[in-house]
């Protein structure tokens, strides 16, 4: 089974936020800045480390008001159109998603039930539906599904 963060993998979120990575030991830092808004967040992908009792890819943000975590993150999908990437970690058929943005936004959802991702989003509430359209890009990387 593929690794989810190879070399390759690293490379092709670096030309999708537009940055370089910097390879720090057990870990590639990110750092993304917005000099309109004068912001700037800094991420890093721990691929394969351990974390408890087992073994697995630990995603990090930090902004200048926030420390998010994404642990075991299971795959993610880059969106050139959008500038984005969005990390997945899948768990009995929920989700959380760590959205990491070129502007320098991100976005974090967690514990998502994956059946809202193809769902009739007319038929919830914009604040479910939020969720249900900005994971949706994931849906073709989750366990049972044709990737």
């Amino acid at each position: 089974m593929k690794k989810v963060f190879e070399k390759e993998d690293i490379d092709k979120i670096a030309k999708v936020l537009g940055v370089e990575p910097k390879f720090k030991g057990n870990n590639y830092r990110f750092v993304v800045e917005n000099k309109e808004q004068r912001g700037h967040i800094s991420f890093e992908i721990y691929p394969d480390i351990p974390i408890g009792e087992k073994t697995g890819n630990l995603i990090c943000v930090y902004t200048s008001f926030a420390h998010l975590q994404l642990h075991f993150c299971t795959g993610y999908v880059v969106s050139e159109y959008l500038g984005e990437i969005t990390f997945i970690g899948e768990y009995q058929g929920h989700l959380s998603g760590l959205i990491v943005e070129k502007g320098g936004g991100c976005s974090l959802f967690a514990n998502v039930d994956s059946s809202i991702l193809s769902g009739d989003f007319t038929t919830m509430g914009p604040e479910i539906m939020l969720s249900g359209v900005a994971l949706s890009l994931a849906e073709g990387i989750l366990p049972g599904q044709d990737n």
